[in-house]
C-alpha cells in the first residue's frame, strides 16, 4: 500500500504493466511461428521421417502461446491488485486506470481462443 499521494506510483505499475503486456504478446507470436514451422516442415518433406519434428512443433509452439496467454492474465491480476491498493488521491483526474487491465485481460482472453482453436485444427 502507497501513503505517497503520487500519481507516479499508479504511472510505475501501468509502465510494468505493458512491459508485460508485451512479452506475452511476443510469447504468443513466437509460439505461432513455431507452430506453423511444423506445417511448414511437412509441406516441404511430407516423409514419414518428419512426424516428430512436426508433432514437436506443434506441441512446443502450443506450450508458448499458452505461456504467453497466462502471463497476461496473471499481470492483469497483479495490477488490478496494485489499483486496489491505491489511494483516490494517487489517480490523476479523469484517467482511466482500467484499459491497460482491459487490454491485459482480452490478450489473455484470445490467446486461450488461439490455443484452443490450433488444437481443434490439429485433430
Amino acid at each position: 500500500m502507497s501513503d505517497l499521494k503520487d500519481p507516479r506510483v499508479l504511472f510505475s505499475a501501468e509502465r510494468t504493466l505493458l512491459a508485460w503486456n508485451r512479452t506475452s504478446l511476443s510469447l504468443i507470436a513466437f509460439g505461432f511461428v513455431i507452430e506453423r514451422t511444423g506445417l511448414l516442415i511437412h509441406a516441404v518433406a511430407p516423409t514419414g521421417a518428419h512426424i516428430a519434428q512436426v508433432t514437436l512443433t506443434f506441441w512446443l509452439g502450443l506450450s508458448f502461446i499458452a505461456l504467453g496467454s497466462f502471463t497476461s492474465g496473471y499481470s492483469a491480476w497483479q495490477y488490478a491488485i496494485i489499483l486496489r491498493s491505491l489511494k483516490p488521491a494517487e489517480f490523476p483526474p479523469g484517467y482511466a486506470a482500467r484499459w491497460g487491465l482491459a487490454v491485459n485481460a482480452v490478450v489473455s482472453v484470445l490467446g486461450v481462443l488461439l490455443l484452443i482453436i490450433m488444437t481443434i485444427g490439429r485433430v
